[in-house]
């Protein structure tokens, strides 16, 4: 596939690239001369006001690639195909897919003036997505099949990339156990509120948890391990491991050693990567000292993150991962309602707008998180559940990757959270287990 455009944008450039891997195995070429175009023999894409004799495929471009800077965008929504779109055009293609999935890939809307949540996080209610009710859709991965289908009827014989569904499990090891390895002054404070709050079925638990009697609420790592081998997944780990535990970061003291030996065991058996403290969120030497004590005790280069609590801000949270190390990103989703930030099931680099710069950082965004689905939307497991298999269809519907985040204390056995491991085990028993044998 050969595209003509009057001039060549790293933002062009960008998106370009981004649909060269989802729809084609060779990349397409971009030209800037007219004569090359024209006499090209293959399926030729005008990206431009120009008009070219013989099969060719046109979309007028509405601007957004060829300007500098980040200012406020007029957009209007209308349905193509059941979806919504913007950036209308005339031409072969009813909008601009390129701008218009270029604005979403780069969170362009992020870069704007917008409040802020209760944690200093974008809000999603700010988002094009949420306002015009496609936040629950890839929505990009169907503009993509649109294009896709709308090609094959120019160009019969174009070849397409083979794409293959991912379902991708992420767990975020916020606490590994409720009572264990907390140290004298934490456990006598969580006995002491126990007992003030006359919770005695919580006091007896810890005690029996304590003398070995039973096992942690929140460990449920053996269970999950059967359960990965049984439906042939092979999940990714994120641990909190701030040295401090203050505020939001409540993990188990670093100095542990059964808490070391899980990280080792974890990090030996399956893709493992840091999850970053609230506390070293504005601080990239902080950062730093995390990644590299993960790094030591797993005994292997840490290349991926996720943030806690989804805490993130463009662009100064993706420059500090990338000073850190970090190649691949998990945080690219909110963490105040499921559904897709970015309107995509696909990973791509971080387009940096400040910059004008295509980085080297992959993204990689979820979709679906339990803590939201318990703590923001208020769901039961069940209508949980229902959203679950419903994001899960649609990924499936484009060859997407459908990742979700999960933790092990809804998971485990305690009473706050029950109903919740049951639908788990359910999700990777119906479903989970048989995606193994789509591909």
């Amino acid at each position: 596939m050969l595209l003509y455009c009057n001039t060549i944008t790293p933002r062009l450039q960008y998106v370009v690239d981004f649909f060269s891997k989802e729809l084609f195995d060779a990349p397409i070429l971009i030209t800037s001369d007219s004569n090359v175009f024209q006499h090209n023999d293959g399926p030729r894409l005008n990206y431009s006001s120009e008009v070219f004799p013989g099969a060719v495929f046109t979309i007028h471009p509405v601007g957004l690639l060829w300007e500098k800077g980040i200012t406020p965008q007029s957009i209007h929504c209308f349905n193509v195909q059941g979806h919504r779109a913007f950036f209308p055009t005339t031409g072969d293609f009813p909008f601009d897919i390129l701008a218009a999935s270029f604005y979403l890939l780069s969170r362009y809307e992020e870069y704007l003036p917008h409040e802020k949540d209760e944690y200093g996080r974008y809000a999603h209610t700010n988002s094009l997505a949420f306002r015009e009710g496609f936040l629950d859709q890839p929505l990009v991965n169907y503009w993509l099949l649109h294009l896709k289908q709308t090609l094959t009827q120019r160009f019969p014989g174009l070849l397409f990339r083979k794409k293959n569904f991912k379902c991708i499990l992420s767990y975020d090891i916020d606490i590994a156990w409720s009572y264990l390895h907390k140290g004298f002054v934490r456990t006598a404070g969580g006995f002491a509120r126990s007992v003030l709050k006359g919770q005695w079925s919580q006091v007896k638990d810890r005690w029996a948890v304590l003398r070995g009697k039973k096992r942690d609420p929140y460990d449920c790592f053996e269970w999950l391990d059967a359960l990965h081998l049984y439906c042939r997944s092979r999940p990714y780990y994120f641990f909190l491991v701030a040295q401090k535990q203050v505020g939001y970061d409540k993990n188990t003291p670093t100095h542990i050693k059964p808490f070391r030996e899980l990280i080792e065991y974890y990090a030996n058996t399956y893709k493992t990567g840091i999850h970053p403290s609230w506390q070293s969120g504005d601080d990239t030497d902080l950062l730093l000292e995390e990644k590299e004590w993960l790094e030591v005790v797993a005994g292997t280069e840490i290349i991926r993150s996720r943030q806690h609590y989804i805490r993130f801000t463009l662009p100064d949270t993706y420059h500090r991962l990338m000073k850190a190390g970090i190649e691949k990103d998990y945080s690219m989703g909110y963490g105040s309602i499921n559904g897709f930030r970015a309107s995509v099931c696909s990973s791509f680099a971080w387009y940096d707008l400040e910059k004008e710069v295509t980085t080297p950082l992959l993204i990689y965004p979820f979709c679906f998180m339990d803590a939201n689905s318990l703590y923001e939307q208020r769901d039961s497991p069940q209508q949980a559940y229902a959203e679950l298999i419903l994001y899960h269809e649609q990924v499936q519907k484009v060859n997407g990757m459908m990742i979700s985040i999960w933790h092990n204390s809804i998971l485990g056995t305690d009473a706050n959270f029950a109903g919740w491991r049951e639908m788990f085990e359910l999700f990777m028993r119906e479903t989970v287990y048989w995606d193994a044998y789509s591909d």
